[in-house]
């Protein structure tokens, strides 16, 4: 085999004289991480994932960040638990308060798993960045920056509609819905209420000061929820890249022994480096598992609040109200649907390695090598998944069942509020 492919296949190689494979690999790293490092800076999570954070001011400015975060959400979640389950009697607005609560509730959880296993999102992390560095062959690198693109651009289209959605809520819904307005003219809204008892918040400057928390601590939930989906779909579509370059490589497998320049230790490569491949899978699975189950119940719930929500908004003429709670229905669907993608994807593309092992003219190999490929074969038939909390496996008939379900309990709710 020519000198350009050992060097391509032998990991090793690079660890013994001590140089980067991958000249660019400082941008592709960057390139592939850059809209996760946003949202884990803006949340103060960066320094419990990055091995190079050394600055005690970084470190400083995290804790602060993540106090000023997780305050912030408390600051709406206690007193609006308490307005809906204490306070307010009528049924229909207890309704109406419920789906902004969940998510308010469901971002405090999934911000304190995101917290605690920080350690493993930095393995991921590392785990990454090593694939990026070691990366030798410019083939390679473009499967792998395609699969990058892919998951900047899911990660965009996500962000546009849940950003946008409750950007919606938090502003314009409050002073144009037709409901708010009915009630009183000088009133002037909030998006959570329960303040009453211990704030005038009629007056100024504390509307002024409620109204800025309310949208800001609006952002922080979103971006607690987007890095969960940020981190998933750049993990699950780099996974896919080194499966794809896997495939390539048996590829080549076959065409090097036609060649007659069979290099011997590289179906062990391939072997090993699947290996990590699953490690990695692993890891993932077990850093997201319970941000998946989170998200997955809050989803199931928002869906059938915001399909009501829709409907009573479009009987009274609410367009406002309709278009926001459209927006974010399809952004909780949207989003539910990527991370039941990337859970199907991941076992679709791991299970091709073994349909490409038998694909490939395996029959011009020696027999030793010919063999050693059952291997492969036998490992693809158990592909990794990703649960949720180890209970629901997400694929896309989990999305389906989440839909119909749903569905299911807004015909519940519709039955329970008209009774």
């Amino acid at each position: 085999m020519c000198s350009a492919s050992v060097s391509m296949y032998d990991r090793s190689y690079v660890k013994l004289d001590g140089q980067l494979r991958n000249i660019h690999y400082e941008n592709d790293i960057h390139y592939t991480l850059q809209m996760c490092e946003w949202l884990l800076k803006l949340v103060g999570v960066w320094p419990l994932v990055n091995s190079h954070t050394r600055s005690k001011l970084q470190q400083v400015l995290s804790i602060v960040l993540m106090s000023t975060c997780f305050s912030s959400i408390l600051f709406i979640v206690l007193p609006s638990f308490h307005y809906i389950f204490f306070v307010e009697k009528n049924t229909d607005m207890k309704v109406k308060l419920i789906g902004p609560f969940s998510f308010c509730f469901s971002s405090v959880i999934k911000y304190c798993y995101l917290g605690t296993k920080g350690h493993f999102f930095k393995r991921c992390i590392q785990h990454v960045r090593k694939d990026w560095k070691t990366v030798h062959d410019p083939n390679y690198r473009t499967i792998m920056l395609k699969y990058a693109t892919v998951s900047r651009k899911l990660i965009t289209v996500c962000a546009s509609f849940l950003y946008s959605g409750v950007l919606l809520f938090h502003t314009v819904m409050q002073f144009l819905s037709k409901e708010k307005n009915a009630e009183n003219n000088t009133f002037r809204p909030l998006a959570y209420p329960g303040y009453d008892s211990f704030l005038d918040t009629q007056s100024s400057p504390t509307y002024e000061i409620m109204f800025s928390v309310h949208c800001f601590t609006g952002m922080i939930m979103c971006s607690i929820t987007m890095l969960a989906y940020s981190l998933a779909a750049t993990f699950v579509t780099h996974i896919c890249g080194q499966i794809q370059i896997q495939i390539a490589r048996l590829h080549d497998l076959v065409e090097s022994k036609l060649r007659k320049d069979l290099e011997p230790d590289l179906l062990s490569v391939i072997v090993h480096d699947h290996a990590e491949i699953l490690r990695f899978s692993r890891n993932v699975e077990e850093a997201l598992r319970e941000v998946f189950f989170a998200q997955i119940i809050e989803a199931t719930m928002n869906m059938c609040l915001l399909e009501y929500y829709c409907i009573m908004a479009w009987r009274n003429n609410d367009v406002v109200t309709v278009m926001t709670c459209a927006t974010l229905l399809i952004s909780f669907t949207f989003n539910v649907f990527i991370f039941c993608y990337v859970g199907e994807i991941l076992s679709e593309q791991c299970r091709q390695i073994g349909e490409y092992s038998y694909k490939i003219r395996w029959y011009n190999l020696p027999a030793k090598n010919a063999c050693d490929l059952i291997l492969l074969i036998s490992v693809s038939q158990y592909p990794p998944k990703l649960t949720a909390g180890k209970i629901i496996e997400l694929s896309l008939d989990t999305f389906s069942s989440v839909t119909k379900t749903s569905l299911v309990y807004l015909n519940l709710l519709q039955t329970l509020t008209d009774w």
